[in-house]
């Protein structure tokens, strides 16, 4: 195949499917636009991904707004969860780093204090 021809579309293709298809568009696009916003280029990279597997994963397409908003409500939980787990690992580092610091100015000799 090709890979410069232009595409043509099926002469009897379902002009259902080409509303669906511009809703799915129109949805992935906001929910990545959004997560970049919020959570920078790489969290809504592997959201868009995970968007896709829960597409993938469903029985048929979506038939309204709704439905896709689904999707894209289950994918933002997986963004949470991962975001949160990340966020609270940072604080532990946070924590151990001033644990360690404390630690470390404890055991200085007394005479080097001074």
């Amino acid at each position: 195949m090709n890979p410069l021809a232009r595409y043509k579309p099926v002469k009897n293709s379902n002009p259902g499917c080409a509303g669906l298809i511009t809703m799915a568009e129109q949805e992935l696009s906001a929910f990545f636009n959004a997560v970049t916003d919020l959570f920078g280029s790489e969290q809504a990279e592997i959201s868009a991904e995970d968007w896709l597997r829960e597409l993938i994963e469903i029985d048929g397409l979506p038939a309204s707004t709704r439905e896709w908003r689904l999707i894209t409500a289950r994918v933002s939980t997986r963004l949470a969860n991962r975001v949160n787990a990340s966020s609270q690992l940072h604080r532990r580092k946070g924590t151990c780093v001033h644990l360690l610091q404390e630690l470390q100015a404890s055991l200085v000799p007394q005479s080097s204090k001074n």
